[in-house]
């Protein structure tokens, strides 16, 4: 008897090729003391492969929050220019751990950061970005834009419109846009479905004005949800309604 090969199928995405936005506080955890935890950078880390594995392409723009902020040096008296770039620097840092996490899963990564770096990172060049993801692999992107004065928000703005991805996906630590702070408000109200003009009216600080004028210019919607929930990016990139769609 002549035996039948079954294939087997992909799960159907909505998406081609995004970019997952995380936070730098998101990979400190609760463990402020040594800023990153390992626990939580392994299951980002966990998600993210699990999700390339459906066929998606998916870049990642990482915040260095958890380890310094340039705000925060400029209220300290320093120099705004100095304290951005020491910011950039941490960015690198986080995007390190994650491809250290990712590549010990058996993930095929690479890191590209916009401050020149080449002992650890490739400099961004967006060719080399996209023949990466059309190979199938990761790209980190540190360093944000790579000048003061830009947050990482804008950082995956910009990166997501150059590489062309379909959605910008910003994961949070909460599950979408609320009116207010929900951790503090019992009555903030949350939001479905935003247009960009209403998040910037609102300031309801999903992303920077800067971030969100881009995307709105370039029709590229943003996914905002729950990363601590297991499974929400995989959702996500299926299309579901998860946390909350910002687009016109």
């Amino acid at each position: 008897m002549a035996t039948v090969s079954r294939k087997t199928s992909k799960p159907k995405t909505a998406y081609r090729r995004v970019l997952l936005k995380v936070s730098g506080e998101a990979l400190a955890g609760d463990n402020q003391k040594h800023r990153i935890d390992e626990s939580v950078v392994r299951a980002i880390a966990r998600a993210v492969y699990d999700v390339k594995k459906t066929g998606v392409e998916i870049a990642l723009v990482i915040g260095g929050g958890n380890i310094y902020r340039g705000a925060d040096g400029e209220r300290m008296g320093m120099d705004r220019v100095s304290s951005d770039y020491m910011g950039m620097l941490a960015t690198l840092i986080n995007a390190l751990a994650l491809q250290n996490a990712l590549e010990k899963m058996g993930a095929h990564t690479r890191v590209q950061s916009a401050i020149e770096m080449s002992k650890v990172a490739e400099p961004y060049i967006r060719r080399r970005a996209l023949r990466h993801l059309e190979k199938g692999r990761i790209v980190i992107f540190a360093g944000g834009t790579g000048n003061p004065y830009f947050t990482t928000d804008t950082a995956a703005a910009l990166r997501a419109i150059e590489i062309g991805a379909d959605a910008i996906f910003k994961a949070t630590n909460v599950d979408g846009i609320y009116s207010a702070d929900p951790k503090k408000d019992p009555r903030a109200k949350k939001f479905k479905h935003l247009t960009y003009i209403d998040a910037i009216n609102r300031r309801l600080r999903v992303m920077d004005t800067t971030a969100l004028t881009l995307c709105m210019e370039n029709k590229l919607p943003i996914v905002v949800f729950d990363m601590h929930r297991p499974g929400n990016i995989a959702r996500a990139v299926r299309g579901e309604p998860i946390g909350t769609v910002v687009k016109n």
